[in-house]
């Protein structure tokens, strides 16, 4: 046989080969059967990477706390999230942050309403696109899937109690809170007020008027200041307050800066100490007050385990896993004192098992920020 023949007879034989090879290996131009063009286009590619996002309802250190809790979680259940905070806290600006979320893809959002009773369009609409729950402040009145947080109500009342601790005999209180349109915030000052004026829980009672003082047989509520997220209108009405009520005892801030910003215009006046003050949620100012005795305390959520959990909720139900949806369309993540070992010995049996001392918790708070 010539040499030509024999590369010719080569190339023959090495082509019918490639041939087989590739049609065995799927290669061929038919068509998969409609099942698999079903399950192809209901599950993805096994690889690819859902996404997520946690929107929370302003920039705050309390966020940060809760952001760690997304990183983990993103870790653990093998998902990719985007945490967003609005640089200003208004149901406009979260509005443009959920349609750019959906614009990127994202399957699933966990969001805290800034208004909720006058989101509840938007926020249908975005429950007819992805997986939509809340975390921290509710919209019990919308098609969101569930909540994860605290009972508020049940929070504020810890919270009045904290003030009776401060004010044993009695005296005025002034409230400082970012805004009262939250579902939130209604509740956990309506608990404070409630706990003040030792009135059993009412559903659906709100004192709405933030001007009206109201009085109770020891405590008097001279009024709620309001800041709408901004610390440095807080800052500086709490200063106002100071000024403007010579009988003031003691001051009560709601948001995570409100104590902070209270307690450097008491500072500034020269009355740490003489005007009590009582904390909500944490950060570094709040929690040094309280080791100094400058704070009788704060009542703190677990803004890690409202990120974590929001991640875990929505990862599972990409995977198609309601059951992780309970009855009550909740999952509570209870509220906790944190106060000196001093004032944590003289607290009822009742609040002890949901107290932690300023030390301890601060120590866990800054492993879980990684610092």
């Amino acid at each position: 046989m010539s040499r030509n023949k024999t590369r010719y007879t080569t190339l023959i034989l090495s082509t019918l080969t490639l041939l087989v090879t590739v049609v065995g290996c799927g290669g061929s131009s038919s068509a998969p059967s409609p099942e698999a063009s079903e399950q192809a286009a209901s599950s993805g590619s096994p690889t690819e990477r859902q996404s997520v996002a946690f929107v929370t309802n302003q920039i705050a250190d309390f966020w940060n706390i809760a952001k760690a809790g997304c990183e983990d979680a993103q870790k653990d259940f093998n998902i990719d999230v985007d945490v967003r905070m609005p640089s200003e806290a208004t149901a406009v600006e979260q509005k443009r942050i959920v349609e750019d979320l959906l614009t990127s893809g994202v399957k699933g959002i966990a969001i805290s309403p800034v208004d909720a009773d006058n989101q509840v369009d938007f926020m249908n609409e975005t429950a007819k696109k992805v997986s939509l729950i809340t975390h921290d402040s509710d919209a019990p009145g919308t098609d969101r899937l569930m909540y994860i947080g605290m009972d508020n109500y049940r929070a504020g009342r810890m919270c009045g109690r904290l003030a009776k601790m401060a004010l044993p005999d009695g005296g005025n209180v002034m409230l400082f809170i970012g805004r009262l349109e939250q579902d939130n915030s209604k509740y956990r000052r309506q608990g404070v007020i409630d706990e003040l004026l030792d009135r059993e829980a009412e559903p659906g009672r709100f004192d709405d008027d933030p001007e009206q003082v109201i009085k109770g047989e020891k405590y008097t509520i001279l009024g709620t200041y309001t800041d709408q997220g901004k610390e440095d209108v807080a800052q500086r009405k709490a200063a106002d307050a100071i000024n403007a009520f010579p009988e003031l005892n003691a001051m009560v801030g709601l948001f995570e800066y409100n104590p902070k910003a209270i307690y450097q215009a008491l500072k500034q006046a020269g009355k740490l100490g003489q005007i009590k003050l009582v904390g909500f949620d944490e950060n570094d100012v709040t929690l040094q007050a309280i080791k100094d005795g400058d704070c009788i305390g704060t009542v703190v959520q677990n803004p890690y385990q409202y990120g974590y959990k929001s991640v875990e909720v929505l990862s599972k139900l990409l995977a198609g896993d309601t059951s992780v949806i309970p009855e009550s369309k909740e999952i509570d993540i209870p509220a906790r004192m944190v106060v000196n070992q001093e004032t944590l010995d003289t607290l009822s049996a009742e609040d002890q098992e949901s107290a932690e001392e300023v030390d301890a918790f601060w120590a866990d708070l800054k492993a879980k920020k990684g610092g």
